[in-house]
């Protein structure tokens, strides 16, 4: 459960990242919320894997094995979360809680995935 906590600590800045990316390529840039969460999300997997490679599963082992993994993982829940946000701003909410519904179901799809896979 440890990991799961460290993991979630780790998302938090990478989420802040995120967040700040969506909110300018929207507010600013006059995106599709869709497209300025996938941005978003690419950056702040680049946060999150060195976090995540560090301080959560402490992997030793080549960069070379685990970035493309986890990259992989990482464009797989930015896809399902620009998904869930294209859904629910279809279905009328707020891009920013469509947003925090994808994050939340985006936090236990990778966290399962990393964790058996990416830094294995």
């Amino acid at each position: 459960m440890d990991r799961f906590f460290r993991y979630a600590a780790v998302g938090a800045l990478a989420t802040a990242v995120h967040y700040g990316v969506l909110v300018l390529a929207v507010e600013a840039g006059g995106w599709p919320a869709y497209l300025g969460s996938g941005l978003g999300a690419v950056a702040g997997a680049q946060v999150a894997y060195f976090g995540n490679r560090h301080y959560t599963f402490a992997h030793r082992g080549a960069i070379g094995a685990s970035w493309p993994k986890f990259q992989s993982t990482a464009v797989l829940g930015a896809l399902f979360g620009m998904a869930v946000v294209a859904t629910g701003v279809h279905l009328g909410l707020y891009y920013l809680l469509a947003q925090v519904i994808a994050t939340g179901l985006g936090l236990l799809l990778t966290f399962a995935i990393n964790r058996v896979w990416s830094f294995r």
